[in-house]
This record gives structure tokens, sequence and C-alpha cells, in this order.
């Protein structure tokens, strides 16, 4: 889908691909993240993308580097509190990224909300020539949020992994209805999981779509945002709520 949206928007795609090591914990999962590169080279075929880069480490990380790049305060709160560090390898490796490729535009998901603010951030304070944007979030039929990880779920646990968009439905609907209360809001969220035994929170919160400060009450826009773990998997969801 993001390829689909910059094809709109500028002549030529450019696609890089490239597990960053510097974004996962000694305890994360690493060596055992998704790479279907022949799958990969196949869609990007498909979708007419004009470049496609898949850099070694060493190309990104030469020997002897030393330099992180590091977003101050949005890196330090929800993902980046539960991923200590995750936040500073993804700033680095977009850093290099957009230097080596020097890009008009870059497309982000909605799915990965921090991630998307954070690096907004960071080129507007580094200055960098490209306008940042964002797509969509895409869902399964049943409300799942895409993701590679969705790749580590069995049969079951991929039945209750749908807890997650339910619980963001529930807070939406009654934030919908006049609800404005953060705590009732996670409360909704919450009682939708407690359906799902499989499902274990990392946490719920609702933020300042641009500061991430957690609200007590919602008086304007805000992002509610949620991780869990299901089964090995941790997966993330949020939506962005803008009052009419």
């Amino acid at each position: 889908s993001l390829m689909r949206l910059a094809r709109r928007s500028a002549e030529r795609v450019v696609v890089s691909v490239f597990v960053n090591p510097l974004q996962f914990g000694p305890r994360e999962d690493f060596s055992r993240y998704p790479r279907p590169t022949a799958r990969d080279r196949a869609l990007l075929a498909a979708e007419g993308v004009d470049l496609v880069w898949e850099p070694e480490v060493a190309d990104v990380y030469p020997p002897g580097d030393r330099t992180r790049v590091h977003v101050d305060g949005l890196s330090d709160v929800l993902e980046g509190a539960s991923r200590p560090g995750h936040f500073t390898g993804v700033t680095t490796v977009v850093t290099r990224l957009l230097n080596a490729v020097q890009p008009d535009l870059l497309w982000l998901g909605q799915k990965d909300a921090q991630q998307a603010l954070i690096l907004e951030r960071l080129c507007a304070d580094l200055l960098f020539p490209v306008a940042v944007r964002r797509g969509p979030t895409l869902r399964e039929d049943d409300g799942l949020a895409l993701s590679s990880r969705n790749g580590y779920l069995s049969h079951a646990e991929r039945q209750q992994a749908v807890a997650l968009s339910q619980g963001l439905a529930a807070a939406w609907i009654l934030l919908r209805d006049g609800e404005r209360n953060a705590q009732r809001l996670a409360a909704a969220i919450r009682r939708e999981w407690d359906g799902y035994p499989l499902v274990r929170e990392d946490y719920i919160a609702v933020v300042h779509p641009e500061t991430l400060e957690p609200f007590k009450s919602v008086r304007g826009p805000a992002l509610v945002v949620v991780a869990a773990h299901v089964g090995a998997a941790r997966l993330i969801d949020n939506f962005p709520w803008r009052p009419r």
C-alpha cells in the first residue's frame, strides 16, 4: 500500500529492504524475524518499484561506526519504554537511508504511529529536505492489523489476536458517544481483552498525538495505542481520534 501511495505521488519509487540489528534488543527476535526475500522481490516487481536496495549490515554500519541518532522524549515512552534503545536504532538507520537515497518523499505506515511521529520530528529537526507522509493501517477482514509478526501466530493465537482491534473499536465507540475519560477508555479495551486469555497486555494508553503525553481527559485530537503479547508475538495497534 505504501508503494502504491508513493507511485501516485512521485516519478520514481525506491524501496529499501533491511532488517536492522540496531533496533532489536538482546532478547528480541532479530535472528528469526521474517526475511522472505524472494516473496519481497516478487511483490516489489509486481508494484513496479524502480529501485530496490538490499544493503548488508556492513554497508549501513561500516567498521568503526560509532554514531547514533536519538530523538529525545518521544523515543523513551510507550514502545521506547518497553523496548529500550529500539528507536535509537530506528532513527539511526533511517538517517543513513535518507542520506544514501536522498528522497523527496518518505512514506510511513500509521500502524507504527509512534515511529512515524519520531521520524517526522527527526526530519524536521535535522532539516532533511524530505516530506514525510503517512499511509493508513491496513487490516485483515476481521480487523487484525497487517504485520510481519503475525506470521509467528499459531491458528489459536491468530484467532485471539483480533482482540487488539476489537478493544480499540470499543474505545472508538465510547469516544464517538462522548466518553472523554482516558481511564474509562482504557478499561473498555481491557474488558474486551478479558475474553481472550492468550492476550497479555503490555500497555494501553490514550495520548496526545504530537507529544505522546498521556491524557486524563481527551479534549482534542488523541491517539489510542495498545501493545500486547499473543503467544511469542508482540503486536501493536492504534487509532487516531479527531473530534468533529
